[in-house]
């Protein structure tokens, strides 16, 4: 009976920790409003898909179909006014709040919502809309449409990320460090990226008429501060616990500011993951950057198909066998017609001379 019931109590404690989705790398999310359905479930989602659910959720199509059934098709006319992803590196354990949907990650390889903004600024160009992607820690930013001016004063370098932990309004006054510290740089590190969320939902809420236009907004966050506090205290440390949960806390206040910012029509999602499995190669963008030129093509060669070469050939093919079907019957009519019946030309013709 001793063993059973152990075996009970492991078997609980297993379901617990998969329902909270706290076990290995994981795709959470924590808002999302009715026209966007995720289906509670445990489906795998493969890492490199993810962006292709950013876009789906959006009301985008994709170059590959997408079987994965944690996204159901949803309300078709209402979709989210804008996509919030925060990846967090260095942890695969993410004691999320149990209101939100968590779903593991297979195959975690890097990613990026460069085909997400690309679609957006294409379809949305004349609107401007709001794409943000920013990895402080990095030093890494980029920002198309009315983002430039909305966060013009957003901190994005470590100097200016340090500067701002340090005035008056910021986090530091407000935030339990518990075992952190002020004076070390990795935990200012992990801090200024806490500074960050605040002032991204602080910013865009003097901007409150940017949320309710017609055109999406993408915000693509990443975070590596606990990575760091893991690499510097260890994963077992007081200071990564600390900075775990500090973390937790602050990701729920930033999802729920900016879901109620987009009057609840926002997809707020978080990736967790311990380690990508191969690094991510990133070119540079730039929106004035001149066309790159055309690589030779010795041998020949015809241009690859993409996937709109089916729906292009399907519109000519089909105008023109309407076109041919159209000048075959009216050739037809007027072949047979009978001139004196038919022909309003030769009936006015026939009128006049009888009357002369």
């Amino acid at each position: 009976m001793a063993g059973a019931g152990k075996k009970d109590k492991e078997n609980s404690d297993s379901f617990f920790c998969l329902f909270l989705g706290v076990c290995g790398d994981e795709f959470s999310v924590l808002r999302s409003p009715q026209s966007v359905v995720f289906r509670d479930g445990s489906w795998p989602i493969p890492g490199e898909r993810i962006p292709d659910v950013a876009a789906l959720s959006m009301g985008f199509s994709v170059e590959d179909d997408l079987s994965w059934p944690g996204l159901a098709v949803g309300d078709l006319f209402h979709r989210p006014r804008a996509t919030v992803l925060v990846t967090v590196k260095g942890v695969d354990k993410l004691a999320l709040p149990v209101k939100g949907i968590s779903y593991p990650i297979e195959n975690a390889v890097p990613f990026s919502l460069d085909s997400v903004a690309n679609a957006i600024h294409t379809l949305f160009s004349e609107e401007t809309p709001v794409v943000l992607q920013l990895a402080p820690s990095e030093e890494r930013v980029y920002m198309v449409g009315k983002a430039n001016s909305v966060f013009e004063d957003l901190s994005v370098t470590l100097r200016q990320l340090r500067n701002r932990l340090f005035q008056d309004n910021s986090i530091l006054s407000s935030l339990p460090l518990n075992s952190l510290s002020r004076n070390n740089e990795v935990d200012l590190l992990f801090l200024s990226e806490l500074q960050v969320l605040h002032d991204i939902a602080s910013l865009l809420s003097r901007h409150k008429h940017l949320a309710k236009d017609h055109s999406p907004d993408l915000y693509s966050l990443e975070l590596a501060g606990l990575e760091e506090v893991g690499k510097r205290y260890g994963e077992d440390s007081q200071q990564f616990k600390d900075a775990s949960q500090i973390l937790v806390d602050s990701l729920q206040k930033f999802a729920d500011e900016m879901f109620n910012l987009y009057s609840g029509n926002a997809v707020v999602e978080v990736v967790a993951v311990k380690a990508f499995n191969s690094p991510l190669t990133r070119k540079t963008r730039s929106i004035l950057q001149s066309s790159e030129s055309k690589t030779e093509n010795p041998y020949n060669l015809a241009y690859p198909y993409n996937y709109n070469y089916s729906v292009i050939f399907n519109i000519i093919l089909w105008m023109m066998i309407g076109l041919a079907l159209a000048v075959i019957v009216i050739s037809y009519n007027l072949w047979n017609m009978d001139p004196g019946y038919d022909s309003i030309i030769y009936r006015m013709t026939n009128q006049k001379i009888r009357m002369d």
